[in-house]
């Protein structure tokens, strides 16, 4: 639980009693690798930290896996829509590696939403700040071509780089598995 309250408390700062609380609400697990979090058409129940270990979040559209997360630790990843709404999700989400979550479920969430003043504000930071990543991404598919997408990845996520496999990131940046081994192939790191 260290890594999360050390993360929220690098955006708002927290009493001793508030780290108490956060720490009552929410629930450490293990998950080994290739283990399903999420499948479509079942609803989200939980909100995950990534304590250790790497997370693909995905849709099939139409028999095709398209890679829409690589979540790499400690951040915080879920089907937000599904979660907030209470309503079956789209999204897949799958353990690459063994992973250490932390997770808290939708009524202590909810719980802490009402009860507090700090959650508010630290949810507001979080989802800010992946909102903003989204835009990001979003440009980076309109003016980057696939090297020049692929050469951020690397730089940004040397981790992931290092540890999801060529299909995922491929599908994630946007390209075929071909194409990214063509672009690994012309670049020497």
């Amino acid at each position: 639980m260290e890594n999360l309250i050390n993360y929220i408390q690098s955006k708002i700062i927290l009493t001793q009693s508030e780290i108490e609380l956060i720490k009552s609400h929410f629930v450490s697990e293990q998950v080994p690798a290739q283990t399903n979090l999420l499948e479509a058409g079942k609803v989200e129940r939980y909100i995950y930290f990534l304590d250790t270990g790497i997370v693909k979040g995905y849709q099939n559209v139409d028999g095709k896996i398209v890679v829409q997360h690589l979540i790499a630790e400690q951040d915080f990843f879920t089907s937000l829509d599904s979660f907030m709404t209470e309503t079956p999700s789209i999204d897949y989400y799958e353990t690459i590696t063994d992973c250490d979550l932390i997770k808290i479920s939708k009524p202590d969430f909810d719980i802490l939403q009402k009860e507090t003043k700090f959650w508010a504000i630290f949810v507001k930071e979080v989802t800010n700040e992946h909102l903003n990543c989204k835009l990001e991404r979003v440009k980076d598919f309109q003016i980057l071509t696939a090297k020049e997408r692929y050469i951020k990845f690397v730089n940004q996520y040397p981790k992931l780089a290092l540890n999801v496999s060529i299909d995922n990131i491929a599908s994630f940046l946007g390209m075929e598995p071909q194409s990214l081994s063509r672009i690994r192939k012309q670049i020497a790191f």
